[in-house]
């Protein structure tokens, strides 16, 4: 009797264990977030989402059911990329201040996590659009050529990662590294058409909030910083504050700041009296200051059409002598515009 006993205990016990080593179906995800931005964070992809709550002190933790593959999370300002896969035990650290610098992975799994953030920032720092932006075409093939090289070989050297990450991001390389090119090649033809100190497209009789007319030649004299915006624009209106702020900053100085206002009927209802009366509205909500004008084409100004713009917001600096200074300034909030005001004694 006792050995049927101790035999039962024992097969009890096999049986326990053999559950105990049975593979989890779901991803343990823990962590801690310093100088957290929001009281929690989203796990997705294309067919998955999971809200997490984030407590007062920055930890959280959850299980999540998936299929094997990148997902995205975001803290609601940021985001980055990690790999999930049932029976992972994954615990994630960052401090938002410096968002991609920090992000780090421990636990089962981890070790994929941690090459997907080490990539996302060997990108972003071999991608440096300030720096490829100044290149010129045979350049920037140049440079394309070489960040092509160093993100191949850094894919190579990690034989740990599972190979459905290293195939995907292989397969990526040439439509990614194709849309900068095509669109820093934008940009090169843009400074070298319209280059320092070539003539400047010029406007003439565009409506001022304020009454009357105004025209570029009405500005000679002094520098003028153009700001192409509309009242629909969430960037753009992201820049007011620092506009406002440069505008008192260089009061009584050597430069006009003009906002140049492209709401049109397309935009509005199909009313070019709805795009004016917004227009007018939010620069008497926002106290809008400078110089405001309205363009009377909007996308279709000649102004607009002879600077090729076609996104907004984008800023202009025009020399006293009516010259361009630079095609695509930095925007307000940039630290490196007062530089160059500087630079050009304003």
């Amino acid at each position: 009797m006792n050995k049927m006993r101790n035999s039962l205990v024992l097969l009890a016990a096999l049986a326990l264990a053999a559950c105990n080593n049975e593979p989890k179906d779901y991803v343990t995800l823990s962590g801690k977030i310093t100088n957290q931005t929001s009281d929690s964070i989203v796990v997705r992809s294309r067919t998955y989402s999971k809200t997490i709550k984030v407590n007062p002190d920055g930890t959280f933790k959850d299980t999540l059911k998936v299929e094997t593959g990148i997902y995205n999370f975001t803290d609601g300002s940021e985001s980055s990329n990690f790999f999930l896969k049932n029976g992972f035990d994954i615990n994630l650290t960052l401090d938002t201040k410096q968002f991609d610098e920090t992000i780090k992975y421990t636990g089962i799994g981890a070790e994929h996590s941690n090459f997907l953030a080490k990539n996302m920032l060997m990108q972003e720092q071999l991608l440096d659009l300030d720096a490829l932006s100044a290149l010129d075409m045979e350049g920037l093939e140049t440079k394309f050529g070489d960040i092509k090289n160093k993100l191949a070989e850094f894919y190579e050297a990690h034989k740990e990662v599972d190979t459905s990450i290293i195939n995907r991001l292989k397969t990526d390389i040439d439509p990614m590294l194709n849309y900068y090119k095509n669109y820093l090649a934008e940009s090169v033809a843009l400074k070298t058409e319209l280059a320092k100190g070539k003539p400047s497209p010029t406007f003439e009789g565009y409506e001022n909030y304020k009454g009357g007319t105004t025209s570029l030649a009405d500005l000679k004299g002094k520098y003028v910083y153009v700001d192409v915006w509309a009242t629909w624009c969430g960037p753009c209106k992201a820049e007011i504050p620092a506009l406002k702020a440069l505008d008192k900053q260089y009061e009584g100085k050597n430069i006009h700041f003009v906002s140049l206002s492209i709401d049109d009927d397309r935009s509005h209802g199909g009313s070019w009296d709805k795009a004016r009366e917004n227009w007018k509205s939010m620069i008497a909500e926002k106290e809008l200051t400078g110089i405001q004008l309205f363009a009377p084409n909007g996308w279709q100004s000649q102004f607009v059409l002879d600077y090729k713009i076609k996104g907004i917001p984008r800023f202009i600096l025009i020399d006293p002598n009516g010259n361009v200074v630079t095609p695509d300034a930095p925007r307000p909030s940039d630290a490196s515009l007062t530089a160059l005001f500087t630079s050009l004694n304003i």
